[in-house]
């Protein structure tokens, strides 16, 4: 029987296969990795614009905002023309969260940089106080990667990754630009979400198959493990959590696997539902639409065969979903205010990552890449 066709509650032969054999590798492979061989290809140049901003100009409207984690710089793109400009943040930016004052607030190796979006000038970097170790480049470099902001803006909430042991959650106030707190998480706190009021920050840890709930008043944390392939594979495995959303209806966490089984996630309980799920693919970033629609990026097969290729899934409230093909990885997704276009970054934490966009219409299905920033991983729409 084809594995889609089996329902959730079914592992797929081939996923189970995957999970055997990398069990095996786990020694060799150390952390193991976070994502599928999928082919690579050779990096190349960060682009330079054509036009670029004049450095007193104001920063027009709808404008991206793109994390490069090949470089130390985030890059504002023009979605018709490609990178206008760039503002050296801090190394390996990850993660980027936009505030309702222009501020953003990026997630580097060496601290959180605050980037003034009007005038595309960075105002601060405020160092983390956790000790990460050296600063270095890659999948597995400490510092900062998800990165959500409260929704009064008062404060930033970023997961710090330690590297061989368990990662942190600082906690900054936004007004003064420092951290005022440091809670204990999982392991590679790949993303970081935040309740609709305010309440809650869900820490996702990808190498402890768990998110964390802290209460934004206490800060006392909770561990919602969430392991639908179960954990057996511990860090060795692929099939671990990497980004989750909060659905604007009820407040459920989604976090989708393999293209496969989202998990859908209720923070007060800890109690996890298992959904059927068509894309077949290993997934890293996701999104949602002010309509309630979940945007998942695909980066393709966990092993060649073993899946299908990278791609960009729409999922409805209702269930049904549509599937668009991207040309090699991609890593996250922001959408547009109107919903009708989707960014897909296409920086990818590993090998077959490209220095660009792709452009997705939603309405028609048709997809365009930009040539954008420096493997870029987290993005915004300003």
């Amino acid at each position: 029987m084809n594995r889609r066709t089996r329902g959730a509650r079914t592992r797929p032969r081939a996923r189970t296969r995957t999970r055997g054999a990398l069990v095996a590798t786990a020694a060799a492979l150390l952390l193991g990795a976070c994502a599928g061989n999928a082919p690579s290809a050779s990096p190349t140049p960060a682009p330079s614009a054509a036009s670029p901003l004049p450095a007193t100009a104001p920063t027009p409207q709808g404008l991206l905002l793109a994390a490069d984690f090949g470089a130390d710089t985030v890059s504002f793109v023009d979605p018709e023309r490609g990178t206008v400009a760039q503002v050296t943040v801090g190394r390996a930016p990850y993660g980027a969260a936009l505030g309702a004052d222009g501020r953003a607030w990026v997630a580097t190796a060496e601290g959180v940089a605050v980037v003034d979006t009007r005038t595309r000038v960075r105002v601060a970097r405020i160092p983390y106080r956790t000790d990460t170790g050296p600063v270095t480049d890659g999948e597995y470099r400490g510092g900062g990667m998800g990165i959500a902001l409260s929704p009064d803006g008062a404060h930033a909430y970023v997961g710090v990754n330690v590297p061989g042991t368990t990662g942190v959650l600082e906690v900054l106030d936004t007004a003064r630009s420092e951290v005022t707190a440091v809670v204990p998480v999982g392991r590679r706190p790949f993303d970081v979400d935040v309740s609709a009021d305010g309440a809650e920050v869900y820490v996702t840890g990808h190498d402890s198959f768990d998110v964390t709930a802290v209460a934004a008043d206490s800060l006392r944390p909770r561990r919602i493990e969430v392991a639908p392939y179960g954990t057996e594979g511990g860090l060795g495995s692929w099939l671990k959590p990497h980004h989750g959303v909060v659905r604007p209806s009820d407040g459920q966490l989604l976090l989708p696997f393999e293209g496969e089984r989202p998990a859908v996630v209720d923070p007060r309980t800890g109690r996890t539902r298992i959904e059927p799920m068509t894309a077949d693919t290993h997934q890293h970033g996701a999104a949602t639409t002010a309509d309630g629609r979940l945007l998942v990026v695909g980066t393709g097969p966990v092993r060649p065969g073993d899946g299908q290729g990278p791609s960009l899934t729409v999922r409805s409230p209702d269930g049904t979903e549509r599937v668009h093909p991207l040309q090699g990885p991609h890593e996250d997704v922001a959408v547009s205010r109107d919903g009708r276009t989707a960014y897909v970054t296409g920086g990818y934490t590993r090998d077959g990552y490209w220095n660009g966009i792709t452009v997705v219409d939603l309405d028609t299905g048709t997809t365009r890449r930009l040539a954008a920033g420096a493997r870029p991983l987290g993005i915004v729409v300003l």
